[in-house]
């Protein structure tokens, strides 16, 4: 049973009778006589169990993007069905106001006798993961409109959402980069480990080391070398999914940051689609004490669906990151060198706790590029001297900094390359550092 505003508005019209004939039988008679109305109205409106209800939805959508959930709502009480029907979604999926205001998802319905009604909830959702959707609840009405029947219906649905991937922005510059290491442009690229690409005329500015005298003996012209890049390499994305990674970075006043996996997982996506298109084979694995998700033997058009599929559910678990399992980790994957990307915090305790004798491991064999997001309220507070608190704020940041940058001292020293950024820098950040080590011949 469902009473609405009617309802309210016709008991307490009630006043009126009981002011002019003030007695307790007047009120009692005008109670029975709104009942027996609420009643009636109940009776002569259209059961809302005896509705057919489907539910039709995307299967993913990007964070930010919007999705629309669509209803098919089909009458088959027998009566003319008026009323509300509800398509309910939690706060994180950000359903919109639909065509009755009182809150998002919310449809008017009046829908005769075996006809339907298709009803449309725009989503845009605030989260990654999968936000599941509630029941559907139909409100219905009688002919008067002061009480009718309600009741929830079960129709499942799952909406995924993938990443942003706001760092795609950057691909197109990156790219053109990528172009000139592989000889496409007028670009020298010299270095230990790059492969030998073609022959070409000799022009002025070439360095002369690259000259093949062979080639120019048997032509009439000086012919130098060009190189690329090796391809074919192998890349391991480690992303942390321990404590560190729930910290919340870019707050600055009443701004809320978002988590630092969030940023974590930008650059992942990026340096994958740029690894990808170098022709190096990507692989990703989420670690804290266990495995949260995993991507491998993906490549091409397939590895970037794949990484946004699995990184959609990753999220930081409050747990301290096992790092000799990390270690056990790579070695089950990479037998031999490759690219290690460790996307961690530089919190000093875990540094010297457990990531440098990891990196001590690790670039024994390979390749380890560690990369860390910086927290812009702690560059806000080190500049604060207003007040006493400030200045104290100020101190303990400019500490933080300092021990940080030990603990960078301590992995560069180790033989890895270390990366910190703000989090909409450190995506950029990382690919230049894939590029500038590929251009090197270091991968």
């Amino acid at each position: 049973m469902a009473l609405t505003w009617r309802a309210a508005v016709l008991m307490a019209a009630g006043v009126i009778p009981a002011l002019l004939w003030p007695s307790a039988g007047t009120v009692i008679a005008w109670t029975l006589l709104v009942v027996l109305v609420c009643w009636l109205d109940i009776a002569l409106a259209a059961s809302a169990r005896r509705v057919e209800v489907q539910r039709f939805l995307p299967q993913s959508v990007r964070l930010g993007e919007r999705a629309v959930s669509e209803l098919v709502v089909r009458n088959v009480s027998g009566r003319r069905l008026r009323g509300v029907v509800r398509d309910a979604w939690p706060p994180s999926a950000g359903a919109a106001t639909g065509s009755v205001p009182g809150g998002p998802g919310r449809h008017a319905l009046d829908l005769p006798h075996l006809e339907a009604v298709r009803l449309t909830t725009s989503l845009r959702p605030m989260r990654r993961g999968d936000r599941l959707a509630g029941g559907v609840t139909v409100r219905t009405l009688g002919p008067l409109g002061i009480a009718g029947r309600q009741y929830t219906l079960p129709v499942p649905g799952r909406l995924r959402v993938l990443p942003e991937f706001a760092s795609r922005k950057h691909l197109p510059s990156r790219l053109a980069r990528l172009r000139e290491l592989d000889g496409r442009a007028a670009v020298q690229v010299r270095g230990e480990g790059t492969e030998f690409d073609s022959l070409r005329e000799y022009v002025v500015g070439d360095d002369v080391r690259s000259i093949d005298w062979r080639a120019t003996a048997r032509r009439s012209e000086v012919v130098v070398r060009t190189w690329r890049p090796e391809r074919d390499r192998r890349v391991l994305i480690v992303l942390d999914t321990g404590r560190t990674s729930a910290a919340r970075v870019g707050a600055i006043g009443s701004q809320i940051g978002a988590p630092r996996v969030d940023a974590s997982i930008e650059a992942a996506l990026l340096l994958s689609a740029l690894a990808s298109r170098a022709g190096d084979r990507v692989e990703l694995v989420a670690y804290d004490r266990a495995v949260r998700a995993r991507v491998q033997g993906a490549a091409g058009p397939r590895l970037m669906p794949a990484m946004a599929e699995a990184l959609s559910t990753v999220g930081p678990v409050l747990l301290e990151t096992d790092w000799p399992g990390v270690v056990g980790q790579v070695r089950e994957r990479m037998s031999q060198r490759a690219l290690v990307v460790l996307l961690t915090s530089l919190d000093p305790a875990a540094v010297e706790n457990g990531l440098l004798a990891v990196v001590d491991q690790l670039t024994r064999n390979h390749q380890v590029v560690v990369a860390s997001v910086a927290d812009e309220e702690v560059a806000e507070m080190a500049k604060g001297r207003e007040s006493s608190s400030e200045v104290y704020d100020a101190a303990a940041a400019v500490r933080g900094d300092l021990e940080r940058t030990a603990a960078t001292t301590m992995l560069r020293r180790y033989g890895a390359e270390v990366i910190e950024a703000l989090p909409d820098d450190l995506a950029p950040r990382l690919a230049d550092t894939y590029l500038a080590l590929k251009a090197a011949g270091r991968l």
